[in-house]
């Protein structure tokens, strides 16, 4: 049986994801959601219900809720923790509310994540991969391992089943 290749962003999708300059709170929100998929690896439900309680700014560490209520602690970039902490701090977000909330500080839905998303990488000139917020995951995942990264520390911060 024929392996699947997972959809990815290209080295250049992603410059531009990163490079993008939003304008206004609603497209900052989608750019550090772009940022925080990428730097972390985490799922896109794990995401958009992540509580500003749950972000050590510390020592640039994050506690997401993964399937099957299972917690696991996932470093993020220096780069992440100034963008977060300012979006928060400009939105004035309390612990316990959801840095990436809709105007009623509520969960985003999943479908408008996905909307947006496709919809920001054709504004930005490309066409977005299949399965797009699972391409985020696999970005991740291949751009850790190009370097040198070893795969246990990889599935320890995706937590991911099918690779144990």
């Amino acid at each position: 049986m024929p392996q699947l290749v997972l959809p990815t962003f290209t080295e250049q999708h992603v410059r531009r994801l990163v490079q993008w300059m939003p304008r206004g709170k609603y497209q900052r929100r989608l750019h550090l959601l772009v940022l925080f998929l990428l730097d972390t690896g985490c799922r896109i439900s794990e995401a958009i219900s992540l509580r500003v309680s749950e972000i050590d700014f510390e020592n640039l560490l994050v506690t997401l809720n993964g399937k099957g209520r299972k917690q696991r602690v996932v470093p993020f970039s220096f780069q992440l923790r100034k963008a977060m902490f300012r979006y928060c701090k400009e939105s004035n977000r309390t612990a316990e509310q959801l840095p990436f909330s809709n105007r009623t500080y509520t969960k985003l839905a999943r479908r408008n994540v996905l909307r947006d998303m496709k919809l920001l990488c054709r504004k930005l000139g490309f066409i977005p991969p299949a399965r797009t917020l699972r391409a985020f995951r696999h970005t991740f995942a291949v751009n850790y391992l190009r370097p040198g990264g070893s795969v246990f520390h990889l599935q320890k911060v995706l937590a991911a089943a099918h690779l144990r």
